[in-house]
């Protein structure tokens, strides 16, 4: 008897708990289909080993807790942002150099360099007339700007024989620039000037044919060098 009584009971405890699952239901749930009530309880999930933050590392990366893949990844993405800012720290400086209106510039090492005038390249260096013409002369309208090839100090500015006014550069490696025939001059002996920065304009002054800009390059011996090359070296072509 007390064994019906339990049996009984399980019965209608397990009526009660499937009674909200057969509201949708007209007929009533036969006892017999009902499932044991421990199998009716939600199914538990597993444990999560976890840790709190304070026991996380302070830098994950220096105690190797990426995996190769993923420090690959972190190495690359690293590279490419230095990549980004050099491209970045380039385009400015030549955008710089482009700022007082010369419009080629290129970028060897750190140096910035710059066409020194636009116009028409008129004569080369080499013989000429029964001497030897020591520079490359670019021919424009007086008046035409002239740029600093690159950064430097002036050495020279003003009257000269045979240019009539020029201008003469010194840049960091001992290299000398010389801008001659020119109209008027912007810069003074001794001032510090930036690659493309205007520092005279074209003229026809001293021993001219027209006017035009006759430009030298000399090494740091004196020696005077033939610009074209030289100035092709440095990704410039007058």
């Amino acid at each position: 008897m007390v064994a019906a009584v339990a049996a009984g009971g399980v019965v209608a405890a397990g009526q009660t708990l499937a009674a909200p699952l057969t509201a949708v239901s007209a007929e009533p749930i036969a006892s017999s289909t009902l499932l044991p009530v421990a199998e009716t309880r939600p199914a538990q999930a597993p444990p999560i080993n976890a840790i709190g933050g304070d026991q996380l590392p302070l830098d994950p990366l220096a105690l190797g807790s990426l995996d190769g893949t993923a420090e690959l990844d972190v190495q690359n993405l690293t590279k490419a942002v230095d990549i980004g800012q050099e491209l970045a720290r380039q385009a400015s400086l030549l955008d710089a150099a482009r700022a007082d209106g010369a419009k080629q510039a290129s970028l060897v090492g750190n140096e910035v360099y710059v066409n020194p005038t636009e116009g028409r390249f008129t004569s080369g260096f080499g013989s000429r007339w029964g001497t030897t013409h020591q520079g490359i002369d670019i021919a424009g309208p007086v008046g035409t700007p002239i740029y600093a090839l690159t950064e430097g100090v002036v050495e020279e500015a003003g009257p000269a024989s045979g240019f009539g006014l020029w201008v003469v550069l010194r840049h960091p490696d001992g290299t000398q620039t010389v801008y001659g025939h020119v109209n008027r001059i912007f810069v003074e002996e001794g001032q510090r000037v930036d690659a493309g920065e205007e520092i005279a304009e074209m003229g026809n002054k001293g021993h001219s044919t027209g006017p035009h800009l006759h430009f030298e390059v000399w090494d740091e011996d004196g020696t005077k060098l033939n610009p074209l090359p030289w100035l092709q070296d440095h990704g410039i072509t007058p």
